[in-house]
């Protein structure tokens, strides 16, 4: 298995990025602000991948989705499906553990107002790309959002009019992988009941199956 390739703790690929970070430190020097690696087993089936840390969130306690409102969201279904053991208690040094299940980001860093760009993107697509061929076991990628659906099209080096983004949806790739494809777990979409928590349990339903058939 070829070396995992992972960004630097002070990586310096995207200036408006690092731009933010050092501000960041100057504000929120108790926060983690760096590259957020990503958290649970290379030996996972399943691979979830969000957009960019969130500011207060992952950015602050270097895990993804732990401290902000969509990390309860997450974790509490990745144990309901049995993808989590032990308690989410927002803080990277909480015992919680994955199971079969790895998390990650399609930017590594957090970016001013939750916004990557596409060259931002395009810059971390190398440490994703390691990542997933690391994944030898992997069956199914659960996009939360579309941009990080479009990010995983690019990845795989698929047209982005190939396969449309609709919650809930399938996509099967000829690479034998299956795309499964969730509106974000994020504050403002359960609050406006774009995503239920029943939605979104929906969706875990669908993975479980697919992993267990």
């Amino acid at each position: 298995m070829t070396e995992l390739l992972e960004p630097a703790k002070d990586c310096p690929l995207c200036p408006r990025l690092v731009e933010f970070r050092h501000a960041n430190q100057a504000k929120f020097p108790e926060f983690y602000n760096g590259p957020v690696r990503p958290f649970g087993p290379l030996s996972a089936r399943l691979l979830i991948v969000g957009l960019a840390p969130g500011l207060k969130g992952a950015n602050a306690t270097g895990r993804p989705f732990t401290g902000d409102y969509a990390g309860d969201l997450l974790y509490a279904t990745l144990g309901k499906f049995g993808f989590a053991r032990g308690t989410y208690d927002k803080r990277p040094d909480d015992g919680l553990e994955l199971i079969d299940c790895r998390i990650t980001n399609a930017v590594k860093c957090v970016p001013p107002e939750n916004k990557p760009t596409g060259p931002e993107a395009n810059t971390c697509r190398p440490f994703l790309i390691s990542e997933i061929e690391a994944m030898q076991n992997l069956k199914g990628i659960l996009c939360l959002g579309q941009i990080a659906h479009q990010a995983m099209l690019k990845t795989f080096g698929i047209k982005l009019s190939a396969f449309k983004f609709v919650h809930g949806a399938q996509h099967k790739l000829e690479n034998g992988l299956t795309l499964f494809d969730s509106y974000h777990c994020s504050r403002y979409n359960t609050q406006t009941y774009r995503l239920t928590p029943e939605m979104f349990e929906n969706v875990f339903a669908d993975i479980r199956t697919h992993l267990d058939r």
